[in-house]
């Protein structure tokens, strides 16, 4: 096991703190990336011009993300999520002033940028303040909830004010929302590097390739974030198909969080009894088969039914995912082996949505679905094979 040493765990109240800010930061993102591409279908972009706008909110974090790992391990927690709450404030600051396209874009960038590398700064704190093995799936359980929750308070709250007040009443309050992140991050706690680790020499980055179970973990990671990448990205599309409305699409969108974060508080007693590579698969295999029927689905109630489970699928993944990330990974490499997890993952979510876009526009949304759901269903065997590692 390798998590930090010497380190007292972090509180309850301490933990309470660093999820509350991240949900505020991650619900910036989140909410933007809900009404962006609403205002860009109801301007009449098409939907492949939609894609390469929800594709710019990881593009920034593909190039960023190994380099705010690094930043992290050098400064810690405070540092890194003050920028970065500054930089989602801007983007969101842009939008309220010029709705217009190029200026969307920009505020993609911008607040998807800054919330990838606000995570890693906190996923790097949490995973060296754990005191134990079981503290450590414990807090990234707990801290899972955040994005949870958040994709259901951004987008949700975005369908409201895009309903009642316009789009520039959505934009201002994702701007405001940084601020409140930073506001509950700011007294953290650091967790210094002992002198051991700080004057330890650093590899390559993809070196950690070089680990067979780190490849399946992140490959396994990337079906499944592509599964819930492409899920943000088609239920605007298929709801604008459909005619619903802004709140009803963000509702939908809203639950499928909603459930996400009810598994994870489940979590801890569930991990208890279940090894982390059987929890995964199992979501590879239900998420294979929600995608499939999920097109089949004509009203926004049983949409909902599909994004419910489905988020209870997907809700499960990341926390293990984590836990197994710090148990593979040296230590003094957790910086860079979640900004590679996070760069890996991010630059899926810049080509899914383009290429799924394309897809909509030549032969139909549900073709993504059940394209989706056979690449998910082929990439299960890999989830069985982490069951040969180290930590089983």
């Amino acid at each position: 096991m390798t998590t930090a040493t010497e380190v007292t765990p972090a509180t309850p109240r301490e933990l309470a703190r660093l999820i509350t800010g991240q949900i505020f930061i991650h619900a910036c993102m989140a909410g933007m990336r809900m009404a962006t591409p609403l205002l860009a279908l109801r301007e009449g972009y098409s939907e492949l011009a939609v894609g390469v706008l929800i594709s710019l909110y990881a593009l920034t974090q593909v190039f960023l993300s190994l380099p705010a790992g690094r930043y992290a391990d050098r400064h810690g927690l405070k540092r890194p999520v003050a920028i970065s709450a500054a930089a989602a404030c801007l983007g969101a600051g842009l939008a309220f002033a010029f709705p217009i396209f190029p200026v969307l874009c920009l505020a993609a960038l911008l607040t998807g940028g800054a919330t990838g590398s606000a995570v890693i700064a906190l996923q790097r704190h949490v995973g060296r303040a754990a005191g134990s093995p079981a503290q450590l799936k414990q807090a990234f359980s707990w801290l899972a909830i955040g994005p949870a929750f958040s994709n259901f308070l951004g987008p949700f709250a975005a369908g409201l004010l895009i309903d009642h007040a316009g789009f520039r009443a959505a934009f201002f309050l994702m701007a405001v929302l940084p601020l409140a992140a930073w506001f509950f991050i700011r007294t953290a706690r650091e967790v210094p590097l002992s002198e051991e680790h700080r004057n330890r020499p650093r590899g390559r980055a993809w070196d950690l390739f070089e680990d067979p179970m780190f490849r399946r973990l992140i490959l396994v990671n990337w079906f499944l974030s592509s599964a819930w990448d492409v899920h943000t990205f088609v239920v605007p599309v298929l709801g604008h198909e459909r005619g619903l409305s802004a709140s009803v699409i963000g509702t939908i969108l809203g639950v499928f969080a909603i459930a996400a974060a009810a598994i994870r508080v489940l979590l801890p007693m569930v991990a208890a009894r279940v090894r982390e590579w059987a929890l995964i698969a199992t979501a590879m295999i239900a998420t294979s088969a929600i995608y499939a029927v999920y097109p089949l689905m004509h009203t926004a109630v049983t949409m909902g039914i599909c994004s419910v489970l489905l988020g209870l699928a997907l809700g499960m993944v990341q926390p293990m995912v984590m836990s197994m990330l710090h148990t593979i990974t040296p230590e003094h490499r957790h910086g860079e082996a979640v900004g590679m997890r996070m760069m890996v993952i991010n630059a899926s979510s810049v080509a899914m949505p383009m290429l799924f876009g394309t897809a909509g526009a030549l032969v139909g949304v549900s073709a993504v679905f059940w394209t989706v759901a056979a690449v998910v269903g082929g990439g299960t065997r890999l989830a069985f094979r982490l069951r040969d590692d180290r930590t089983s």
